[in-house]
């Protein structure tokens, strides 16, 4: 048997929809977040949007388009629905490897879509287990050229081979950051290294 898993909630987002949910059962209507506010004991409203924010991505709540209504919770049958990308290959989470075509699809719930064109590879290796990506996860990755430093991406050396890293860029060169103290942070000229993608979201098979 498999299934497939999203990265979970923190604890203050399952709080905030743990109480949607009871709302829901007692018949309220949705919330307003000042509501929410009042009810949770929250002073800030704009940590409250936050974990809101989340759970929209999580797709436990309908997107609130700017319009001024309450916070609803989605419909099992709208949560149930899911989107395909393509399994490029695998790429390696410990040293450079070919990223192999090929046209095998996985189903990737709404929440982990990509906002612009994307695909799926999974991963070879532990070098980034304390980034909770492990040996046999499945990476999604949004397709972009650049990156911010810090975030995890798909890296390009050489033209030839693919890693999955932390990406730091410096003065001259970039270092590619494994998550893992086992492993040496790989460190490149900076034309050495073209930026194929960012990761935005991960799928665990069990």
């Amino acid at each position: 048997m498999e299934n497939t898993q999203a990265l979970p909630l923190t604890s203050a987002q399952r709080r905030l929809h743990q109480h949607l949910q009871a709302r829901a059962a007692e018949g309220l209507p949705p919330p307003s977040l000042e509501d929410l506010c009042r009810e949770l004991g929250l002073a800030s409203r704009g940590s409250l949007h936050k974990q809101v924010a989340a759970l929209i991505e999580a797709g436990l709540v309908e997107p609130m388009e700017g319009k001024q209504r309450g916070v609803r919770l989605r419909s099992p049958e709208a949560r149930q629905e899911s989107f395909e990308l393509p399994l490029l290959g695998r790429i390696a989470a410990g040293r450079p490897i070919d990223a192999l075509a090929g046209n095998e699809m996985v189903a990737v719930p709404p929440q982990l879509m990509p906002k612009r064109e994307g695909y799926a590879l999974a991963v070879r290796g532990d070098s980034m287990r304390e980034a909770g990506i492990f040996d046999g996860d499945v990476v999604i990755v949004e397709s972009r050229q650049q990156a911010r430093s810090g975030e995890i991406v798909v890296a390009l050396i050489d033209g030839e081979a693919a890693t999955l890293k932390r990406y730091r860029p410096r003065e001259g060169w970039i270092d590619l950051e494994p998550e893992n103290p086992e492993f040496a942070v790989q460190r490149y000229a900076s034309e050495r290294v073209r930026v194929q993608g960012v990761v935005v979201g991960l799928l665990r098979r069990f």
